[in-house]
Order: structure tokens, then sequence, then C-alpha cells
């Protein structure tokens, strides 16, 4: 008996299989992961979140947008509010500050603008003390798990993240921390990621992929 090896997505397959029924019981079919990260990194105002939407836009018609910024105030709200408008109708606008893993984005092409605010909101509890916040050590592993989880599943992700490390040592010790861990955070991503883009004065340079 003839037998073959297909490649399919799995949307690709319950189609076929909806309309070639006795195709498919002749074939081996091996399922292919749509899943891929990319981790788009640079200084400020290098042009990293307008690419990382260009990019979006260009692997999906309705690309989902996530923001991890926590809103402080109303003028930061009506700030959040005209970025919503600049993107346009066709983006899906999730606001998450720290359980990206509660997110549903199968897939879907999805931005996560930005890691460093993501950071932030497990480097500072805002609902803690000063002399209860989190280690380091115990933010970083509560981020990477969250990670992990989120990017189980099979969409494409687009992680836009800052490189903070790149100017001389701050004096504050607290500055010196977070800077710390968005470094070790960034080259976590950066390990797992399919794709690594630099941008700079808003071209990007691939690093990786």
């Amino acid at each position: 008996m003839f037998f073959q090896y297909i490649i399919y997505t799995k949307q690709e397959y319950n189609r076929i299989k909806l309309t070639n029924y006795f195709f498919i019981r002749r074939v081996y079919v091996i399922f292919a992961s749509m899943r891929k990260i990319i981790l788009i990194t640079g200084g400020q105002r290098s042009g990293k979140s307008t690419y990382a939407e260009q990019l979006a836009l260009s692997m999906s018609k309705n690309p989902v947008y996530i923001a991890t910024a926590h809103i402080w105030d109303e003028e930061f709200r009506q700030r959040v509010l005209m970025h919503q408008e600049r993107r346009g109708p066709q983006w899906e606008n999730i606001e998450e500050e720290k359980k990206l893993s509660s997110l549903y984005i199968y897939n879907k092409v999805a931005v996560i603008d930005c890691v460093t605010l993501w950071c932030t909101n497990f480097f500072f509890n805002k609902d803690a003390s000063e002399d209860h916040q989190p280690t380091v050590a115990q933010a970083l592993d509560e981020i990477k798990k969250e990670f992990d989880s989120f990017t189980q599943q099979d969409a494409t992700f687009i992680f836009v993240t800052n490189e903070i490390g790149c100017g001389g040592t701050s004096d504050n010790h607290i500055q010196r921390r977070f800077t710390d861990m968005l470094g070790w955070m960034n080259q976590y991503i950066a390990s797992r990621a399919d794709e690594v883009i630099m941008m700079v004065c808003g071209i990007p340079v691939k690093i990786k992929g």
C-alpha cells in the first residue's frame, strides 16, 4: 500500500479532512507548529514599536496589540486611547499588566509592547510596602514562568523590549537592580526566540534568525 508523509498545520488538516476523507486515511499527517517568537530590541526612540506594528500588519490583517503598561492616571489613559486610535480598527487591543498566560491568542499575530514595562510590574508590587518588594531573583523567576506558559500557544509573538544597559552604570541601586533584571530577561527571551532584531536609528538589524 502506498503511503505519504505530509506536514500540515492543524487548520489545513481540518479543512482537507472535511473535503477528502479517503485521501487522509492513506496519509501520515504531521502537524506543523505555527509558533514563532520574534524579539525586537533597541534604545529609546529607535523605532522599535513602529517596526513591530508594521511587521505584524505584514503577517496578519487583524493583529493583536497587548499593552503591558500600568495606567497610573487619567492623563496616561488618554495617551493609551490616542495610540489605539492611531493604530486603527484592524487591531485587537488588550491590556494586561502581568498575567500574559491568561490570554488566548491561538493562531494570531501579537505585538507585546513592551517587555520593559511588563517586567516593571513584577519588579515593583504596587500592593506591597517598600519593605516587602520582591527580590530580583523572585521577580525574574515569576516573569520567566509567565513567558513560558504564554508562549506555549501556536501563535506569532512579537516582543518589544529596551536595551537600557548600554549607558553608564547608575548610582541608584534600584535602577541598577532593574537594569540587571531586564538584561537577564532579554537574554532569556532571545535564547528562545526564532528571530532577534535590533533597531538602530529606525533601521532593523537582524541579530538572530
